[in-house]
C-alpha cells in the first residue's frame, strides 16, 4: 500500500495539505496569479486552478478539508452474520448451482449487510477472516476409481501404440530416407 495504516491520508498529512490550501486561500483574495502561488506552495499550477475554482464558489470553507475518505468495511459481528449466510449455501440465497464466486458473495453482503464492496475486496476480506480458494474437483460423482486403474494396468498398455516406424528413419526433415 502507498499510505500506512491501509490507505488514505494520516491526519498529520491531512492537517499540512489543508494549510497549504488555506494559504492559497489568502493570496487568492489579495488577486495573486495562479502560476505565482503554484510557485511559492510548490505544487501544480493545476490544484491552485482546482484550489481557485472552488474557493470562487464556496470560499475558504471549500478549501478546507473533507476528512478522512470513509471506505466501506465490514465488522467482526457483520463477517459473523456473513460466515452464518454463506453456510446456509448459494441456493439458499437464489443461485441455481452451490458454487460460490467472489461476484455471488459480493451480492450476499450488498443484500443483506447493505455495505457495497467491490470483488477485489470481497477476497481480501474473504482472505483476511481465513477463507480460501477452491476448484472444484472435475470428476463425476460415478466414477469407480477401482475400474479406472485397472484399466490403465490392464487395457492402456494394449491400447498405446509406440511412435516408432518399423525400419530405419533418419533425423533429417526434409530428406527422411537419406542416410
Amino acid at each position: 500500500m502507498r499510505y500506512p495504516e491501509g490507505g488514505g491520508l494520516t491526519a498529520e498529512r491531512r492537517a499540512f495539505r489543508e494549510r497549504i490550501r488555506l494559504q492559497a486561500d489568502a493570496r487568492f483574495a489579495a488577486g495573486e496569479k495562479t502560476a505565482v502561488i503554484a510557485k511559492d506552495l510548490r505544487v501544480s499550477v493545476r490544484s491552485v486552478e482546482r484550489w481557485r475554482r472552488a474557493w470562487r464558489e464556496g470560499g475558504m470553507e471549500a478549501l478546507r478539508s473533507a476528512g478522512p475518505a470513509n471506505s466501506p468495511t465490514v465488522t467482526d459481528a457483520q463477517f459473523a452474520m456473513l460466515e452464518d449466510e454463506l453456510g446456509k449455501g448459494p441456493s439458499a440465497h437464489g443461485f441455481v448451482d452451490e458454487r460460490w464466486t467472489l461476484a455471488r458473495v459480493q451480492t450476499v453482503i450488498r443484500r443483506r449487510l447493505q455495505v457495497s464492496l467491490s470483488v477485489a475486496t470481497v477476497w481480501r476480506l474473504l482472505k483476511r477472516h481465513g477463507w480460501s480458494w477452491q476448484a472444484p474437483a472435475r470428476r463425476a460423482l460415478e466414477r469407480d476409481e477401482h475400474a479406472v486403474e485397472l484399466w490403465k494396468k490392464e487395457v492402456w498398455p494394449q491400447v498405446k501404440v509406440s511412435r516408432r516406424r518399423p525400419g530405419r528413419g533418419s533425423s533429417s526433415r526434409t530428406r527422411p530416407d537419406s542416410r
